[in-house]
């Protein structure tokens, strides 16, 4: 089978970023004393530890946090992706929707809070926070409804606004994101420990940031919705929250500087570099010169398609190319699919276009294994894919016309389908080249 090398590569990215064990090696104890990363942090100075998230990864991260911990840990709550869940012990777990918002989101929301409000100063919170946390903690800020923050995240979403874009708009229309969890956790003290989804891992991106400083502003959000012409189509709630914040009637959200910043610290314990270093192990087991084209990947799908295809045809088989980041997708159509299926059906176009001097097979992987509002990972296509689909009259065009790369990608069997991964540090891209056998 000409892809098996490929799901090879996508094991060894998975497992490089596996939460279990990135967080054993950020952590470690001894007696008492909690090394993250070269910090330590004395249990014993504390009345109570405790452990909130939100995330896909939440449940893995903590149960990773118990096993370390064992009854040092009192409890906690975790909220996360349907489907995602895992049995804790001592530590509730609630599910929510992701990309677009629900109410079991609404009030996972409103119970975190909850549990924010009743930490005292003597206690040590670890905030566990993964990608994705934006969409199931929502708590909109009056008099914004759920329902108009609904209707702006699926208008952010179909436009191709990137995840800071997205991000910054979330943050102000929250009463958790932007640094706002932070000042409902004080006076405890709070670790963050964080499966970073956003290219340079910013601290204020990533979940939209619960307990960071934010540097977005309410005028940047008004900026980001009239660049995309979204105005006439959002929400009037949301218009007035924004506009109100920019003419100073509201108060922005938790800049540097503010005292209970003092007590909280972050650590980033996987990220997309680890899927990379996995993934081209796992090449170079199977003989491939990995190369590492680039860890920022990003923009909008077409454009990313077009860079590494030409990237295909300026190397030299035996290879594998690998790119990390994670792309953006305007919406066109009715169909179905991701960032990662279209990436994989765009580029084996461009490949078909002008082909290189090899044969190449190519794999598109969201690492939390859900990529967009579907169940598949990604798409995974060999050499001959597009070939024998348009012998048997299907053709990929019309597909992507519709924003419908899901339904060609599972006619063509080139879907790939991992399940939830329970981690979370956005995507990997790998292109085999094979010489051609004459």
């Amino acid at each position: 089978m000409p892809t098996s090398p490929l799901l090879h590569i996508a094991k060894g990215a998975l497992s490089a970023c596996a939460v279990a064990p990135a967080m054993r090696s950020a952590l470690s104890l001894s007696g008492t004393i909690l090394n993250i990363a070269g910090h330590d942090y004395d249990l014993s100075r504390f009345r109570r530890v405790t452990a909130l998230g939100a995330g896909k990864a939440a449940a893995a991260m903590a149960q990773a946090l118990r096993d370390l911990l064992g009854p040092a840990l009192s409890g906690g709550l975790m909220v996360t992706k349907y489907g995602h869940g895992l049995p804790l012990d001592g530590i509730e777990v609630l599910e929510s929707a992701h990309p677009v918002p629900d109410r079991a989101g609404e009030a996972a929301a409103g119970t975190l809070l909850e549990h924010a409000a009743a930490a005292g100063e003597n206690d040590l919170v670890f905030f566990l926070l993964s990608g994705g946390a934006s969409a199931l903690i929502p708590s909109p800020r009056p008099p914004v409804t759920l329902e108009d923050k609904m209707r702006a995240t699926r208008l952010l979403l179909d436009c191709g606004a990137d995840i800071h874009e997205i991000n910054a708009i979330r943050k102000h229309l929250s009463r958790i994101k932007g640094g706002h969890l932070a000042e409902a956790l004080a006076p405890a003290t709070v670790i963050t420990l964080i499966v970073s989804d956003v290219l340079g891992d910013k601290l204020d991106v990533i979940g939209s940031g619960p307990t960071a400083p934010d540097q977005a502003t309410f005028a940047d959000c008004l900026e980001i919705i009239g660049r995309f012409a979204l105005r006439d189509r959002m929400p009037a709630s949301v218009l007035e929250v924004l506009e109100r914040g920019a003419a100073g009637l509201l108060p922005e959200t938790a800049k540097t500087g503010r005292s209970f910043f003092t007590k909280v610290r972050h650590h980033i314990v996987a990220s997309n570099g680890m899927a990379l270093d996995g993934a081209a192990a796992a090449a170079r087991e199977l003989g491939y010169a990995p190369h590492v084209l680039t860890g920022n990947l990003s923009g909008d799908v077409q454009n990313a398609a077009v860079m590494l295809a030409r990237a295909a045809r300026n190397h030299r088989a035996p290879a594998c190319l690998l790119a990390g980041g994670e792309t953006t997708v305007t919406v066109r159509g009715r169909g179905k699919g991701g960032r990662n299926q279209e990436l994989a059906l765009r580029l084996a176009l461009e490949l078909e276009k002008n082909p290189p001097q090899a044969a190449v097979s190519v794999l598109c992987l969201g690492t939390d294994g859900s990529d967009g509002p579907t169940d598949a990972a990604g798409g995974i296509l060999g050499p001959e894919t597009l070939a024998r689909a348009r012998a048997a009259g299907l053709h990929p065009e019309p597909y992507l016309d519709n924003s419908d790369a899901y339904t060609f990608l599972r006619q063509a069997g080139a879907l790939l389908v991992t399940g939830p991964t329970r981690t979370n540090v956005m995507d990997v891209a790998a292109l085999l080249l094979d010489p051609i056998r004459l």
